[in-house]
């Protein structure tokens, strides 16, 4: 577990540097000020802490000291822009990361052949290209919809591998052309916004619908237990989704300051960290290899992290109310820290409980090793 955690360590960094800067775009107090912070939150929070977690997962899941190089690489970027080093040397080492990345799922690929090994290269190749724009000097706000992209087909991939065995092959066609006209919107998108944009929002609501209809957590969202709140995670998170979609096919590319916050947070609060919170309990045990049991308590920060966000979209940015935009991001950030703190009581409880028990019985007592596939929450 040791050596693991050093991987995830500059990923919790990044993710607690985020925070701060999201505290300080937002005009209130922050533990730590500095110029150059809340120009970094977008990067600190997407190739720093998405970005490294998600690239050790897969890296336990090759489970080749190679295939470690791409969380080091990103973790290590996101710390590098955070120091008085130049910005230009975090990029490079976030672009060598990414590509790592991408190259990660070539032999994991060549493993099973898997078509959702491929769509989730798909997304690496989006968050590299999102960090070749960076380094040529694209502002972040332009690498929205690629990081969107990465974040999404990453995500949708993983739920097609868990929906496999329930769904049709005209399904699976049909998912193979959502992607291909998603990739091919974005590119549109980077030539003739105009254009572009509706149609990568349209592709993004067609993909929602798919994930609605196809995914598991259809039918587990209403179950006891954990099957049931992974099921609520992810069906909340399809619904902020399809925000974003619809903010892209009604307006284009976003030009006021409210679509853009409505657009980001839409994906990457209501969407990636709703899809984080549903899966703490089944993918930290395997990177961790720690106990990390599902509580009933989970349902509190997440349900305040969506509260927080209809206050903050639907009444903020909806109805450009400064007040509620202020106040529902700081109520983001208190989820998120809520959350981590659970999650971190649940796991040291369960591992003072293990060592008690192993104690009493002499040490014979074995657990069981998580997977390295979030495959259990279909179960």
């Amino acid at each position: 577990m040791t050596r693991r955690l050093v991987f995830l360590v500059p990923g919790a960094l990044a993710l607690l540097a985020g925070l701060d800067a999201a505290l300080l775009l937002l005009g209130g107090w922050a533990p730590v000020t500095t110029a150059k912070l809340p120009d970094l939150h977008g990067i600190l929070m997407v190739f720093g802490f998405l970005g490294t977690l998600i690239a050790l997962e897969r890296s336990v899941a090759l489970a080749r000291p190679v295939g470690f190089i791409a969380p080091a690489l990103l973790g290590l970027g996101s710390i590098a822009i955070l120091t008085p080093a130049p910005l230009l040397v975090g990029q490079i080492i976030l672009l060598a990361g990414s590509l790592a990345f991408t190259l990660l799922y070539i032999p994991l690929f060549k493993r099973n052949l898997d078509d959702a090994v491929l769509v989730q290269a798909l997304g690496a190749v989006m968050l590299t290209a999102a960090a070749l724009m960076w380094l040529g000097g694209v502002p972040v706000s332009g690498l929205i919809a690629w990081l969107t992209g990465y974040v999404v087909l990453t995500i949708a991939a993983e739920r097609l591998e868990l929906a496999r065995m329930s769904i049709s092959g005209p399904a699976v066609v049909l998912f193979r052309l959502l992607v291909a006209l998603f990739a091919l919107a974005l590119l549109i998108s980077l030539l003739w916004p105009a254009i572009g944009m509706p149609a990568l929002g349209a592709a993004l609501l067609a993909l929602v619908a798919w994930l609605l209809i196809n995914d598991v957590a259809r039918r587990t969202w209403r179950a006891p237990g954990q099957p049931g709140f992974i099921g609520a995670c992810l069906m909340a998170g399809y619904m902020w989704l399809a925000v974003a979609g619809l903010i892209w096919v009604l307006g284009g590319v976003p030009t006021s300051t409210r679509a853009m916050d409505a657009t980001i947070h839409s994906v990457f609060l209501g969407f990636a960290i709703s899809m984080i919170m549903a899966h703490a309990s089944v993918i930290l045990p395997a990177v961790l290899r720690i106990r990390l049991p599902y509580h009933r308590s989970f349902y509190g920060p997440a349900a305040l992290l969506h509260a927080s966000l209809i206050l903050r979209i639907g009444l903020g940015d909806g109805l450009d109310l400064a007040w509620a935009v202020e106040w529902g991001g700081v109520i983001n950030v208190i989820a998120l820290l809520g959350f981590a703190g659970l999650a971190a009581a649940s796991a040291i409880t369960a591992t003072r409980k293990k060592a008690k028990a192993t104690k009493g019985t002499g040490g014979s007592v074995q657990t069981n090793r998580g997977t390295t596939s979030a495959k259990e929450d279909s179960k």
